[in-house]
């Protein structure tokens, strides 16, 4: 259990001139309280009773009034951040977020710690704002749900609807094109309760995209300083759960135990914050370009999170953590990184241009990512740089596959599970 000192969160809903300065006075005499989704306005700018009232209940998802008797949780003020299990909208999919306590932390690896690498140091202050963070990385069963979203926005192109203009642009994604190859990336296991692999980066943005816009909540990937945080749950060892490597067996799927592919996620240990397969498993997916030298872009003064985060300004390499099924012990410890080479991981790719969404070759069957949900929510704007491609290069990929057919957009909004349902009704 953690105590934190008290919040106030951002309300995207109140954007009316009646409501906001009403919230402005609630916000005063009841701070915290929940977060709103950032839903669309109307054309007056004024947003129905059904519309806020959705927006609110979006948001207040993992938020309670009452401390549990039990369990994990994080206070907040007066409000307790709680963990959820919710549905993709429109299916029978489930996944858990855990709440993590604001705090601080020191990043990196200290000098003496057995098999680390440079790029893990120097060790510099962190100092974080509380989030959720998935319970496990992104499931099969989770991904092709996002994965069948090709189809039904060829279809809505084919039938001219829901079209995306310029007007609705910020509510685009793409999906991932059909896999040319499933014997590559399903040649690991496709169970529902494996973690899914062989997603660039952007992909992964993407599906936060997708399931922010579906759900009126914002997720995106975590940063490296916010993975390596919830990953620590308060350890300052090389594993969460201290130093001996021995014991990684009842943590972690690695090189020892996995049997050549990752395991079933939650069948192992979780850190104390409930996070399951932190350590190995599939290495996951983060924000953050990857740097030689580590740290040393930071200040040795604390730096927030927000200000940690090194936005890529080149194509690659990024940054993944946690070590995977295929990796040796040392390689899933808490500081541990690995830095992406997406031009030789898709050596094999045959398309021209190269896919954005999906990886050709080794080691990407062991590349997958898990979701967060920070606490205090921003402006739409804002999270446009957590979901878009961060440099041109991808960006101009994803363009080439669009004018030529061999990729499709569509929107991500509230009221796309209904539009799939009736067009599955219609279809049938």
């Amino acid at each position: 259990m953690s105590s934190l000192a008290p919040h106030t969160l951002s309300s995207l809903c109140a954007r009316t001139s009646w409501f906001a300065p009403l919230l402005a006075l609630l916000l005063v005499a009841l701070a915290p309280v929940a977060a709103v989704a950032d839903d669309a306005p109307a054309a007056d700018g004024t947003k129905s009773a059904d519309e806020k009232q959705a927006c609110q209940k979006a948001a207040q998802l993992g938020i309670t009034d009452t401390k549990p008797e039990s369990g994990h949780f994080v206070q907040v003020g007066d409000k307790y951040m709680i963990p959820y299990t919710t549905k993709i909208p429109g299916t029978e999919v489930e996944y858990t977020m855990m709440p993590i306590p604001g705090g601080e932390f020191l990043i990196g690896s200290p000098e003496g710690e057995a098999k680390r690498s440079k790029d893990e140091g120097p060790q510099r202050t962190i100092v974080l704002e509380p989030f959720w963070m998935a319970k496990f990385e992104v499931t099969w069963g989770e991904y092709k749900e996002y994965m069948k979203l090709y189809e039904v926005f060829k279809m809505f192109e084919l039938e001219q609807i829901r079209q995306v203009t310029d007007d609705n642009q910020a509510d685009a994604i793409t999906a991932p094109t059909q896999l040319y190859d499933p014997s590559y990336t399903y040649g690991v296991g496709e169970d529902p309760q494996q973690p899914a692999v062989t997603m660039t980066q952007y992909a992964a943005k993407q599906y936060t995209k997708w399931i922010s816009g579906i759900t009126g909540r914002q997720y995106r990937l975590p940063s490296e300083a916010e993975w390596e945080y919830a990953c620590r749950a308060g350890s300052k060892t090389a594993y969460h759960f201290g130093d001996d490597a021995s014991k990684l067996s009842d943590y972690a799927w690695f090189d020892d135990n996995a049997d050549g592919r990752p395991g079933k996620v939650g069948k192992k240990k979780p850190n104390a914050w409930g996070l399951h397969d932190m350590h190995g498993n599939v290495w996951e997916w983060v924000l953050d370009q990857y740097h030689e030298k580590g740290y040393s872009r930071l200040s040795e003064e604390p730096t927030k999170a927000v200000d940690a985060v090194s936005w890529p300004d080149v194509f690659y390499p990024r940054v993944l953590r946690g070590g995977s099924w295929d990796d040796k012990a040392d390689r899933s410890r808490s500081a541990a990184k690995f830095e992406s080479d997406d031009e030789s991981w898709r050596e094999t790719d045959p398309n021209l241009p190269l896919s954005p969404w999906w990886y050709s070759d080794d080691p990407a069957t062991s590349i997958g990512f898990r979701i967060m949900r920070p606490l205090k929510m921003v402006d739409k704007k804002e999270m446009a740089k957590y979901w878009q491609p961060a440099v041109e290069d991808v960006q101009d990929e994803v363009d080439l596959r669009l004018i030529g057919g061999r990729g499709v957009q569509g929107l991500s909004d509230k009221d796309l599970p209904a539009a799939i349902k009736k067009l599955k009704a219609e279809k049938e």
